[in-house]
């Protein structure tokens, strides 16, 4: 007999969203070294202490993550996949019924506050640096997957095996970083066109 899928009416239900998100997830070991702490102390000085109350600035550095890891350019698309799948709902504190913020919205605090503050740096370098703390990286060597990536061979940039120290690859992954994001700002990557403001 073939059956028929119905979906009955509920007034309440029990769902565990940590439950839904299998335990190999790439965000689950991305979670455990994001450090965060002190962030909101970062980026204080850059919010009014009047008025109603703001987006919390780690829902947007966890959105940026996902964009980062996932490959997801758009802001518009990042948005709109937070708000759907489970796994970045839980990585980005939001359960069930949290408000993902709007793309023009998370477009204004990614290029207004975030840029101003330095806070991207900032967790960037806290990332690496936890990374390092657990001998997840030595900075020997460097594996990528199929991933086109510009070289950068050029000898005066390079540090030496004999020269190299974590202060000195970290003023290294700074430039790197820097154009990184300089590139993803870039219009051809699916950086958001400016923001005309309304009259």
């Amino acid at each position: 007999m073939m059956g028929i899928q119905t979906a009955p009416a509920q007034l309440f239900y029990v769902f565990d969203l940590e439950r839904h998100v299998p335990s190999g997830h790439m965000l689950r070991e991305i979670d455990r070294f994001l450090d965060v702490d002190g962030m909101r102390e970062v980026v204080r000085p850059f919010y009014s202490h009047m008025g109603r109350p703001s987006i919390d600035p780690e829902l947007i550095i966890r959105m940026l993550v996902i964009g980062y890891v996932m490959g997801i350019r758009s802001e518009r698309r990042l948005c709109d996949e937070v708000h759907l799948n489970l796994a970045y709902r839980w990585f980005c504190r939001l359960g069930l019924e949290g408000k993902v913020p709007d793309h023009s919205t998370f477009s204004r605090y990614r290029h207004g506050k975030f840029r101003d503050s330095d806070l991207l740096r900032k967790v960037f370098e806290a990332t690496v640096e936890r990374c390092l703390r657990e001998d997840l990286v030595a900075g020997e060597g460097l594996a990528v997957d199929a991933s086109l990536i510009p070289a950068d061979a050029n000898k005066v940039r390079s540090i030496a095996a004999e020269d190299w120290s974590p202060e000195v690859a970290r003023e290294a992954g700074n430039r790197a970083a820097r154009e990184y994001l300089e590139t993803l700002d870039d219009a051809a990557f699916g950086a958001a066109s400016p923001v005309q403001p309304k009259s």
